[in-house]
């Protein structure tokens, strides 16, 4: 297992990743398949060249197997917050340690950047094996916004997590 960086050459790789998370699971995602299918290479070449974000692969065999990405806050008065996006995991590596060892990295980079002292996130309520990895690392709920994602006819609700550095 190797965790790092994802680089401009793990674009395309990326790409096809992020279009399958969010085309298995839509409900655990802000952006949607549909609104992301046409995005091109170069799009999320852009995203990695970004220095306000993170994305760390994990890889086996140098196969890009889960994601997971770290975005700094840029405003004067948010600067000490941090927030994981994107975490996916393909199925088949699920159970693993890959999702555990994606936020442990992501965690370390947070508190070796200058600044931030705290990481939020956010899981939807039913994605219970999410929940408890998040509680494992020491993230604690500290609220839950009803109806937050509407996919189709469908409502979730997102818990609101945060781990203080």
């Amino acid at each position: 297992m190797e965790i790092r960086p994802l680089r401009i050459e793990d674009a395309e790789t990326y790409k096809n990743i992020r279009l399958e998370a969010l085309r298995l699971h839509p409900e655990n995602f802000g952006a949607s398949f549909e609104e992301e299918k046409d995005y091109t290479v170069e799009q999320y070449k852009e995203r990695f060249a970004k220095e306000d974000a993170i994305t760390f692969g994990a890889f086996e065999n140098s196969e890009l197997v889960g994601t997971v990405t770290l975005v700094k806050q840029k405003r004067n008065k948010l600067k000490h917050k941090a927030e994981i996006v994107a975490m996916y995991v393909i199925p088949e590596k699920r159970g693993n340690g890959f999702a555990k060892m994606l936020l442990k990295t992501a965690i370390e980079q947070a508190k070796r950047t200058q600044g931030i002292e705290q990481i939020n996130l956010t899981v939807v309520s039913t994605n219970v094996s999410a929940k408890r990895l998040y509680d494992s690392l020491g993230f604690e709920q500290f609220g839950v916004e009803r109806r937050a994602l509407k996919v189709g006819k469908a409502y979730f609700d997102e818990i609101h997590m945060v781990l203080f550095l």
